[in-house]
C-alpha cells in the first residue's frame, strides 16, 4: 500500500469559504487567522482574485490553503503570502507545500515580481526565500529575521525599502 497521496490545488470559489476558515482555525487554533482572511478577502485594495489557493484531496475535501495579497515595498506592489494553513489530520504530508508552490507559480505567469512572507525560518527557504533584511526590506514594526523575500523574475532586483501592509492587516 502507498502512502503517496494526489495533491489537486486550485484557486478558492466561493464554495470553499467555509473549509477554509475552518483549515485555518486548526492550523493556528485561534481566530486571528481565519478572521483575517475573511477580511482580505472583502478588501479590494489587498484581494487578488485567483491567489487564494486551496489544496484538496482526490474526493475534493479542502485540506490546505496558501493565500497571496498586495502589499508594498515603498510604492512597488509586490505579494504577501499568508496566512498558509494546513489541516491538522494532513499537516506534514506535502499538501501545504502544494498550495505554496501552485500559488507562486500562478503568481509567476501573471508577471507578479516579489513576494514576501512572515514565517517560519525553517520552512520557507525550501521554497526560495531569503532574509528580507539582506535586501533592503524592512517592515514598519519588529519582524525579526521572520520577514523573508522571494524574487520571483530574477531579471528584476527585489525592490527595497519598507513594507507597507493594507489597513486590513491592522498592524
Amino acid at each position: 500500500m502507498s502512502t503517496r497521496t494526489s495533491w489537486l490545488t486550485r484557486a478558492e470559489t466561493a464554495a470553499d469559504v467555509a473549509a477554509i476558515r475552518e483549515v485555518n482555525l486548526q492550523a493556528f487554533g485561534k481566530t486571528f487567522e481565519p478572521d483575517l482572511v475573511e477580511a482580505l478577502r472583502d478588501d479590494p485594495s489587498a484581494w487578488l482574485p485567483g491567489l487564494s489557493i486551496v489544496t484538496t484531496t482526490e474526493a475534493g475535501e479542502v485540506v490546505a490553503h496558501a493565500l497571496f495579497t498586495r502589499v508594498h515595498i515603498d510604492e512597488t506592489p509586490v505579494l504577501s503570502m499568508g496566512p498558509c494553513a494546513v489541516a491538522t489530520a494532513y499537516q506534514r504530508k506535502g499538501a501545504g507545500s502544494a498550495a505554496i508552490r501552485a500559488g507562486l507559480a500562478i503568481a509567476r505567469e501573471r508577471g507578479e515580481h516579489a513576494v514576501i512572507v512572515l514565517g517560519h525560518l525553517t520552512y520557507y527557504p525550501r521554497f526560495g526565500f531569503e532574509p528580507a533584511e539582506s535586501f533592503g526590506i524592512r517592515a514598519t514594526f519588529d519582524t525579526g529575521p521572520h520577514l523573508m523575500a522571494l524574487a520571483l523574475d530574477p531579471s528584476r532586483p527585489l525592490p527595497s525599502g519598507t513594507l507597507r501592509y493594507p489597513a486590513t492587516w491592522d498592524i
